[in-house]
């Protein structure tokens, strides 16, 4: 799997334009297209290599900043790998593995803590580390999930069993250039980063703010933003680990991208 030093995001493509960069065969097309479609390619480039793949598993990570599209974009993927056939593909959410908010609440500002919740330092990552490391010999394997209504995680949420083929795991830091994250990182055999400019993404979370009743407007949105998913995003695509694949972020055409 390529590896290489840190770099930036690239610019992003005019509204309809799909942008992939597979940095192995160092080919860059642009091709008009809906995410939908790209998704369905997507799907294929996973299918593909995992047939080809030695180990028992084929692990994904697709990561990208908050209101990316990253996990609309693990979601039909991951329905496209398994439609039709025995479902083969898992997907997993890093969201998992926050830190509890009673574990928040033992961090020397748990003021910060918890309005940074989200931030690379509110997960458990030696946790989370080890997990992605016993994916490939796990037969039965049992990670966290999230669960909405006590907004803490929870166990048993989610089984691997023996006969999946392909894990997709999402998250922001997946592809994060700092220490724990870079060595996660190194675990996957296939790294996506759904890339977009982070005023669009800014807006995206915002609204989804205001839309899911956390805001009543806008600008309120807007200064939830840029205490934390706006910072978040910064950071994410400053210190970002080259992937095998760029996907440029567009508007789905049924919802906002999340």
């Amino acid at each position: 799997m390529p590896r290489g030093p840190t770099r930036r995001h690239p610019a992003s493509a005019r509204q309809s334009n799909f942008l992939i960069t597979r940095h192995s065969e160092r080919i860059l097309w642009c091709i008009r297209a809906t995410m939908e479609t790209e998704c369905s390619r997507l799907a294929d480039t996973i299918h593909q290599l995992a047939q080809n793949h030695h180990k028992p598993r084929y692990l994904v990570a697709i990561g990208g900043s908050p209101g990316s599209g990253k996990t609309t974009t693990a979601k039909m993927v991951t329905h496209l790998l398994n439609k039709g056939s025995v479902k083969r593909t898992a997907l997993i959410s890093m969201d998992g593995f926050h830190l509890s908010r009673a574990a928040l609440d033992k961090l020397p500002d748990p003021e910060m803590a918890h309005a940074r919740r989200g931030a690379p330092w509110t997960f458990d990552l030696p946790r989370f580390q080890d997990f992605v490391r016993r994916l490939y010999t796990w037969a039965n394997a049992v990670p966290l999930c999230t669960s909405v209504k006590v907004k803490d995680p929870v166990e048993d949420g989610i089984i691997i069993t023996p006969d999946t083929s392909i894990i997709i795991l999402e998250g922001n830091y997946l592809l994060l250039n700092e220490p724990g994250w870079r060595d996660i990182s190194s675990l996957f055999d296939y790294r996506v980063f759904i890339n977009i400019d982070l005023q669009e993404a800014r807006s995206r979370v915002a609204k989804r703010h205001v839309h899911a009743g956390i805001e009543r407007t806008l600008e309120e949105g807007l200064r939830r933003v840029d205490g934390n998913d706006y910072l978040n995003g910064l950071l994410i695509h400053e210190k970002l680990l080259v992937p095998d694949m760029f996907v440029e972020s567009i508007p789905w055409s049924f919802t906002e991208a999340s």
